[in-house]
């Protein structure tokens, strides 16, 4: 700083505020020429056959061009893109006479290099004294920034819509993966046990199965077949677990109590050839599997003459039957244990008689064990038996459809599989008891 003379003493504190407030105004003192030319967007004027009159620096830096190159020589429409001019052309232009005003219209301006600007344009008609319209008045903003914001979205609304079309398309795929399942567990639940039961000469035969879920293979089994000309094997069992394993366990089961029924049908025989098999197959291995089943051999009598029963439980619930006069009773096969568990287990043979009219139900656990009412108690044996008395004498088929309700009455307190299985005389006139 040059100083003369003695130095002046400093600026008193309200001189400095005055010297701040001067500056201040000084810079609020811009001539119109400078904030046209100055201005943070670009303004041009052009006639109205868009021929270039007036232009600022803002808009010329922008596109790199000399003002003397631009102003007389080109039109607003020379300014744009191919696409810019075409729109100019074809919309701009013609709503702008139409209207006298436009705002915020996106177009592309090209630079003196070869690039292109995005910008938003807005346009007035100025009309002289006497209304006709002399020049356009435009205001050009410079949206780069929200271009490549624009474009930043539609990247990542692509994605998203990629990302949701592989989604989808894997939901799809899951789907059709589920069915194929679906329908490969439901082949295969199919060759565990018999779609349909044979015809057996003077006797009825009803069955009916629950799986817990669609997905899953049910453990439960159950078979019919023909020993020879007079008699007539079955059986219904319950296998540990579930799934694939399960179905091994399933299969590995009906098939060797058939071929041990051809070989010795004597019920209790034919458990303890499963027994054999089953604990040598997998006890030996260190994981042991075991199943439930109860085993028997039907003789059908002759015309109005009851059927023989002779049938042994390998830990399986006993069956169950109603008979003709209306009471329903269990048939004790006591002694039956687990098949497969142990390395020799003993199995009785119990026997009975169907007569006409009489039904003999068995069944596998999810049946008792269901759960019922609001505290979830277990169904029962008790429950059953009642059950079984109030619907005695009813044929096997009648049986089956009055369990099937009681199935669907459970709701959510079945969750185990459930197999049933009735079978008596075939009659067409069982007496039938007077309910109070």
């Amino acid at each position: 700083m040059c100083r003369t003379g003695q130095e002046s003493d400093p600026p008193s504190e309200n001189g400095g505020a005055a010297s701040a407030d001067a500056e201040f105004t000084a810079l609020l003192e811009d001539s119109a020429e400078e904030l046209y030319e100055s201005a943070p967007c670009g303004y041009l004027s052009t006639l109205m056959d868009g021929t270039i009159a007036k232009i600022n620096n803002t808009l010329l830096d922008w596109l790199g061009r000399d003002r003397e190159a631009v102003v007389g020589r080109l039109r607003f429409a020379d300014l744009l893109t191919v696409g810019g001019k075409l729109y100019h052309e074809t919309h701009f232009a013609p709503l702008l006479r139409m209207q006298g005003e436009l705002r915020g219209i996106a177009l592309e301006m090209r630079t003196k290099s070869g690039g292109k600007l995005p910008v938003l344009v807005s346009s007035a008609v100025k009309c002289g004294s006497e209304g006709e319209p002399q020049l356009i008045r435009t205001t050009v903003f410079d949206a780069s920034d929200r271009r490549a914001y624009e474009q930043e979205l539609l990247h990542r609304r692509q994605e998203a819509e990629q990302a949701r079309a592989e989604a989808e398309a894997a939901r799809r795929e899951a789907e059709a993966d589920r069915k194929r399942l679906a329908d490969a567990l439901a082949i295969l639940q199919q060759s565990l046990v018999p779609t349909t039961l044979p015809d057996v000469p003077g006797v009825e035969a009803a069955v009916y199965y629950h799986t817990a879920s669609v997905v899953r293979l049910g453990g439960d089994f159950y078979d019919l077949f023909p020993i020879d000309a007079e008699r007539w094997a079955f059986f219904l069992g319950d296998v540990s677990g579930k799934g694939p394993q399960a179905a091994a366990l399933t299969s590995l089961t009906r098939y060797t109590l058939r071929a041990a029924a051809l070989h010795d049908p004597e019920p209790a025989a034919a458990l303890r050839t499963l027994n054999a098999v089953l604990h040598q197959r997998y006890a030996a291995g260190g994981d042991p599997r075991y199943c439930t089943v109860v085993f028997g051999i039907l003789t059908p009598g002759g015309d109005g003459e009851p059927a023989g029963v002779r049938l042994a439980s390998g830990g399986h619930p006993p069956a169950l039957i109603l008979r003709a006069d209306g009471h329903a009773e269990y048939l004790p096969t006591p002694g039956g244990l687990l098949v497969g568990a142990l390395p020799d287990a003993p199995f009785v043979t119990a026997e009975t008689t169907l007569a006409p009219g009489e039904t003999m139900l068995l069944y596998t656990d999810g049946l008792t064990e269901a759960r019922t009412g609001p505290s979830g108690a277990l169904y029962g044996d008790d429950a059953l038996r009642a059950f079984a008395t109030h619907h005695a004498p009813a044929a096997p088929h009648q049986l089956i459809t009055a369990l099937t309700r009681l199935l669907e009455g459970f709701g959510t307190g079945l969750n185990d599989d459930t197999a049933l299985f009735t079978l008596g005389p075939n009659t067409t006139s069982a007496p039938r008891r007077s309910r109070p």
